[in-house]
């Protein structure tokens, strides 16, 4: 893969393009199949009502640090080093919830030699409300 975005080209106040999925079963599954994570509560409509979630099974906080991961991934491409990734997760993904990842540029800094850009992250669903607001630091390369 080619470098998508180089430190030159990044300014504070900068957004990250948005990167969305729909999460269902079949997403929890192939997740919860590479990870080991067949937890009932994300399997079963049942355990997840047992769980305390009115709607039945929900999705995987790490499957969300994962999506922060694979988009800034897409954004930076693979020359650049996603050094740093913080979440909380605030809110269940249920079900068919399309999940977006968008991120903002808030310091962009060269500390010890490296082209450091700090971003604020979060994870939104269709309603527009925050289900796992976080941070994320970045080593980009000199375009020269």
């Amino acid at each position: 893969m080619t470098i998508k975005v180089y430190f030159e080209d990044v300014s504070v106040g900068d957004e990250m393009p948005a990167w969305s999925r729909t999460t269902d079963f079949m997403n929890w599954n192939r997740y919860a199949a590479v990870n080991d994570e067949f937890v009932p509560f994300h399997m079963d409509d049942e355990a997840g009502r047992k769980a305390g979630n009115k709607e039945g099974a929900f999705g995987m906080g790490n499957l969300r640090y994962a999506y922060l991961a694979n988009a800034l991934r897409d954004w930076i491409g693979d020359e650049a080093e996603i050094r740093e990734i913080g979440c909380q997760y605030r809110a269940i993904n249920q079900k068919n919830d399309t999940l977006t990842v968008v991120g903002r540029v808030v310091e962009k800094s060269i500390e010890g030699g490296e082209n450091r850009v700090k971003l604020t992250t979060n994870v939104m669903n269709q309603a527009g409300e925050t289900t796992c607001p976080g941070h994320a630091v970045l080593v980009l390369p000199n375009r020269s």
